[in-house]
């Protein structure tokens, strides 16, 4: 078993290399991420070769297995390194997925086996074997990339057997065989292997003696009748990492049940005891002077007698529109990226297109946010508009920007790769200031100035209502409980694979199935929001502005609680770098999902007070 991850990184931990990328070079990404942000796997952008050419392998990075965000470049380690290292010009979204590709020693041509050749002879010092043993024991594993394919194998070979006598026994893979298949005059997959290959030891070293290695690598060509990339098995790497992402319908077809039996419920109860209400609340005087005048006055309770105080306007509007209109942006947000990948928008042999579609889409939607917060602000009266977009802009942005800090400052000090350059930093930075924060401000002048009056159906009277004392099983707390974990419960199955994409090795493809785990998730939230903003105005309680709000949002929540639960007890992750990551980014993302569902749960609240109280017959 590996110990703590910490200790292998702090060993390793160096100056992360330079990129010599300029700002030209960083900047273009940029201009080709606007005019798309993936191509086909198996049509464009695959390189087309004729026999010797040479085919260029890139070196990656290298981290522990169980600690995927954990990544350090792999001329960190004592490795066949160039003289000279030269980088690969990266797009913006492989910087973001920690991706440090350089040139390597390793030469290789287009169909052209080679048997056992030397790469370079090397002498280690105690100091750098040591740094060899202890990334070994971290389980550290390696990532090559040859055209866009990436391929993957463990540095080294730890054994440990017995209990008396104990042995543990380090080994270092010096030879690797390489397996590339193609179809024509296109590579369409690359393997990496030491099936046949004994490790050299690394025991038994003394302080002062220097360690002679021979670093050998073979090539082997084999044609293939697979004609694309994609045709191929997915997640078949050669089985590096294992494949437990299945096709899984039964799983979501239980929820989806679940789901139209809570929904239908729902429906119906409401349907039932509205109609009932509104009946007996709209006779006429004959009806009720012929006999039903008492149980019409035993029954003159409830959302009925409120009307005069439901559309009093909440307190701290302006945060409340804030966070509407940012949950509205990120409503559009996950909309869009779903909708790019069901287009077939998203290659899986590229590296990072997700992370740049989200940054575009992120600063594009930004208008949506500015336009829902001041439109509505201005509806229920708010006159601050102008700190109002302050406040919508900063909702997210900087709870984002601080907890990115100190995510960003534990990978730097700890030398990772997925520590951003200066130059990324700045260029996000620019593409916020430039296109995001003046959307929002485009946004909120349109929002502002096209904005109606609320229109409330009942008129407000300007002393509030005494609420009666509300039982236990009505409170904020109850119905946070219950808001939160139905619409969690009918994706908690389809999180845990998310979890294993975004915190494994996972390569998420089944888009259709999220889309409508999507769907379902939104569906729920809506239903259970109406029922229980019906049950609070029931009980006479008409501050559901916020508690709208409060009760299906409380979903973030829950979706933070299982990520202790995956955390601890479904991955092997550990670490200062890969638990600081883990957890900062566990928590903007239940912080995104309550702003979401927050928005979804209020909205269906307006819209079904509204409807009731507009079919209410008042003097």
């Amino acid at each position: 078993m590996p110990r703590e991850g910490a200790r292998g990184s702090t060993a390793l931990r160096m100056t992360v290399l330079g990129h010599p990328p300029s700002w030209s070079c960083q900047w273009l990404p940029f201009l080709i991420l606007l005019l798309g942000t993936g191509r086909e796997p198996g049509v464009e952008g695959v390189t087309h070769y004729k026999a010797g050419d040479p085919v260029i392998l890139y070196v990656n990075k290298v981290g522990p297995y169980h600690n995927p965000q954990e990544t350090y470049h792999y001329y960190q380690l004592p490795v066949c390194c160039p003289e000279k290292i030269r980088h690969k010009s990266l797009s913006l979204g492989e910087v973001l997925d920690g991706d440090r590709m350089a040139e390597s020693l390793y030469e290789i041509r287009f169909r052209e086996n080679v048997e056992k050749r030397i790469l370079c002879h090397m002498q280690l010092s105690s100091a750098q074997v040591e740094h060899l043993r202890q990334a070994i024991e971290e389980l550290y594993y390696f990532e090559f990339v040859v055209d866009d394919l990436p391929i993957r194998g463990f540095v080294g070979y730890m054994e440990e057997s017995g209990f008396l006598p104990h042995s543990h026994k380090i080994g270092l893979w010096t030879h690797l065989d390489f397996h590339l298949e193609f179809h024509g005059d296109r590579i369409i997959f690359a393997n990496v292997s030491v099936r046949d290959v004994k490790p050299h030891s690394l025991d038994g070293l003394r302080a002062d003696e220097f360690l002679g290695l021979t670093h050998t690598y073979s090539v082997h060509w084999s044609e293939t009748s697979v004609e694309r990339r994609s045709d191929r098995r997915r997640g078949d790497d050669g089985g590096f990492f294992p494949r437990t992402l299945e096709i899984h319908w039964l799983s979501i077809i239980n929820s989806m049940v679940l789901v139209f039996l809570l929904v239908g419920f729902v429906a119906v109860i409401l349907m039932r005891v509205l109609r009932n209400d509104l009946a007996r609340y709209n006779l006429d005087e004959e009806t009720m002077s012929a006999g039903s005048g008492d149980d019409f006055d035993q029954g003159d309770n409830g959302w009925k007698i409120i009307h005069t105080d439901v559309f009093r306007f909440p307190p701290y509007r302006g945060l409340l529109c804030a966070v509407l209109g940012v949950g509205a942006q990120f409503l559009a947000l996950g909309t869009g990226i779903i909708v790019m990948a069901l287009l077939g928008m998203f290659n899986v042999h590229r590296h990072g297109a997700i992370n740049s579609a989200a940054i575009l889409l992120y600063a594009l939607t930004c208008c949506i946010s500015g336009y829902v917060s001041s439109h509505f602000y201005r509806q229920i009266g708010g006159e601050r508009w102008v700190w109002n977009i302050i406040l919508t802009t900063s909702l997210f942005s900087v709870p984002f920007f601080l907890t990115w800090s100190v995510v960003n400052s534990v990978h730097w000090a700890n030398g990772s790769t997925q520590a951003l350059p200066a130059t990324t930093i700045l260029l996000l930075l620019t593409v916020w200031l430039l296109v995001g924060f003046p959307l929002t401000v485009i946004g909120g002048i349109f929002g502002k100035n096209n904005a109606s009056p609320f229109d409330a159906p009942c008129r407000t009277k300007n002393i509030a209502r005494e609420i009666p004392p509300q039982p236990w099983y009505k409170s904020t707390l109850i119905h946070m409980t219950v808001g939160g974990f139905l619409p969690f419960s009918a994706i908690s199955v389809e999180l845990y694979y998310i979890f294993a994409t975004v915190w494994g090795r996972e390569q998420y493809t089944l888009y259709g199935i999220l889309f409508f785990v999507f769907a379902i998730l939104l569906s729920v939230g809506a239903c259970i929001s109406i029922a229980l903003t019906y049950f609070q105005l029931s009980g006479e309680d008409y501050r559901w502005w916020w508690r709208s709000v409060l009760s299906v949002g409380s979903t973030g929540l829950f979706i933070f609680l299982y990520s202790v639960f995956y955390y601890a007890r479904r991955s092997n992750m550990s670490g200062a770098v890969q638990t600081v990551e883990f957890f900062g980014y566990s928590l903007l993302t239940g912080y995104v999902f309550f702003l979401m569902l927050g928005t979804i749960s209020f909205f269906s609240s307006l819209k079904f007070i509204r409807y009731i109280y507009v079919n209410l017959k008042m003097d």
